[in-house]
């Protein structure tokens, strides 16, 4: 299991609102069907395949451009481990959460 971590930054907007822009990039990853988990700074998805992730993330970039921005800054981070089978975001969370009590 590849897990991630991205953001998708409007550059050069009017406003320091982003909500239509997290609206359109999240509606895009809700949509591809995987599992995915939104925070108050980005979004993280689960998926089986580089390609099938990275796919998902270019949709969710021009979902942004649709809504009307010229630029957009993208951060991806990736954890790709496959020594351990289907490892996922809340199976890491859980281990974490074990751990401090």
């Amino acid at each position: 299991m590849i897990t991630c971590d991205f953001a998708i930054l409007p550059v050069g907007c009017d406003s320091t609102e982003c909500k239509d822009y997290v609206t359109a990039a999240v509606q895009v990853v809700k949509d591809s069907g995987l599992n995915f988990q939104l925070t108050g700074m980005g979004t993280q998805i689960e998926a089986e395949s580089l390609k099938e992730l990275y796919e998902v993330i270019a949709e969710a970039q021009e979902a942004v451009f649709k809504v009307g921005v010229g630029r957009v800054y993208t951060v991806i981070k990736v954890d790709d481990r496959r020594d351990v089978e289907k490892r996922t975001l809340n199976a890491k969370i859980e281990t974490v959460e074990k751990m401090l009590d």
